[in-house]
């Protein structure tokens, strides 16, 4: 076996399972979720929104320190265009399918954790966790659907050479 045997291939998340899959409706329905998120963080009502989120996040926190409330809600918005624009890159470019899909992995891996650092995600009426309340519980539960598709679409676009799908 050579070298470039055992090396990842990349290619259009669409083409691993022929030229129509299930991978084109994963994709745009993240890039519509990452251009209606991104441009909104532009408005200060979703920045203000977002800040108990960021305010409590161990990996966040430090952007309200540098950039305030506002500088921190279009941080983010300028980095979810980005993963959109990477996303719709990837549906013709393998590199772009590739870090589109693994941007998108690596917003809702964060946004996941704000489950363990938000006051408010376990619902004390109902017990406690695991139960969770309306907002931000549920809210920030709809971000494990989010990180499958961008799991699925980044293995679809990673593949090493000889393995079936």
């Amino acid at each position: 076996m050579t070298h470039g045997e055992n090396q990842l291939r990349l290619q259009i998340a669409e083409k691993s399972v022929g030229s129509l899959s299930v991978f084109v409706l994963l994709r745009w329905a993240l890039v519509v979720v990452f251009l209606w998120f991104g441009g909104m963080k532009f408005t200060m009502y979703e920045a203000n929104g977002i800040a108990p989120f960021i305010a409590h996040s161990p990996f966040m926190s430090w952007l309200h320190t540098v950039f305030g409330v506002r500088g921190a809600s279009e941080v983010i918005g300028v980095l979810e265009l980005s993963t959109a624009a990477a996303l719709i890159i990837g549906a013709f470019k393998p590199f772009f399918s590739a870090l589109g899909a693994a941007m998108s992995a690596m917003t809702y891996l964060i946004t996941l954790t704000f489950f363990l650092s938000t006051p408010g995600v376990a619902e004390p009426t109902a017990g406690g966790f695991p139960a969770i309340s309306a907002a931000p519980g549920q809210f920030l539960l709809k971000d494990l659907v989010l990180l499958a598709a961008s799991l699925c679409l980044l293995r679809a676009s990673v593949r090493r050479p000889g393995l079936k799908d």
